[in-house]
């Protein structure tokens, strides 16, 4: 079976829900990424890579991980997403099921919604599930580890809603990796800010609540915004493929 296997035009049909076809969408990127394991996989190995060698190349020292090891953490979270981001839409397009998403009588953002919910899914909530025992290698505190799982489970969804912009608009370029990386990491800076901020105020004995508000606004935004802005994106794109 081909693992890029366009859906099937009944899962979208005009008698199917909005609803319905969103979870259609969503349960065949997740069927189509465990048949391409190499692409789950990657992110997860970049990311304890970078976490493990850190420490190696910097310093050791017990204090200046625990000073520093939520920003290692959230720096190695974010290119993980950056890394998963090329292939978001880029199989759908190779193989057409891009230009049939489009034709389909649903709304085009709902659908570039639930895709984006899949990789955030195969991609952001891993990365969440491993910190805590990268947090530990690191040194980090009980309440500090916590803490940071929290910040990621809110901005790793704003990393891929902000990082489907960006892919919508790189897509069928030559050389996109390197287009995505310039056009979204100015705009991943201040989830990567508030992220590590609120783990550093957490571990001086700080209220983490003003913190917690403003990602969990940056999420609200990224949701209501990003679907629009992507789907704009892709017809733009394949306008002008």
């Amino acid at each position: 079976m081909n693992a890029n296997a366009p859906i099937k035009v009944k899962a979208v049909s005009t008698s199917v829900g909005v609803t319905q076809a969103m979870v259609s969408v969503f349960s065949r990127d997740v069927r189509v990424a465990f048949r391409q394991k190499q692409d789950l996989l990657n992110p997860l190995l970049f990311f304890t890579m970078v976490v493990t060698l850190f420490p190696l190349g910097v310093s050791p020292e017990v204090a200046f991980l625990k000073q520093s090891g939520a920003g290692i953490l959230w720096v190695a979270a974010l290119l993980s997403v950056l890394l998963s981001l090329d292939h978001l839409f880029r199989h759908d397009f190779d193989d057409g099921t891009l230009e049939q998403l489009m034709l389909q009588p649903q709304p085009l953002f709902l659908l570039v919604l639930a895709k984006t919910m899949a990789h955030w899914m195969l991609t952001g909530l891993p990365l969440v599930l491993l910190t805590p025992v990268l947090g530990l290698m690191l040194h980090l505190d009980g309440n500090s580890v916590a803490t940071l799982c929290l910040t990621l489970l809110i901005g790793t969804p704003v990393l891929s809603l902000i990082g489907s912009i960006g892919a919508a608009l790189t897509l069928g370029l030559r050389s996109a990796g390197v287009l995505l990386s310039l056009l979204i990491i100015p705009l991943y800076i201040p989830v990567l800010i508030f992220g590590t901020g609120t783990v550093a105020a957490a571990a001086e004995g700080a209220q983490v609540s003003g913190y917690l508000a403003l990602m969990g606004a940056f999420l609200v935004l990224a949701l209501t915004l990003a679907p629009f802005a992507s789907a704009a994106a892709l017809r733009i794109s394949l306008s002008n493929s």
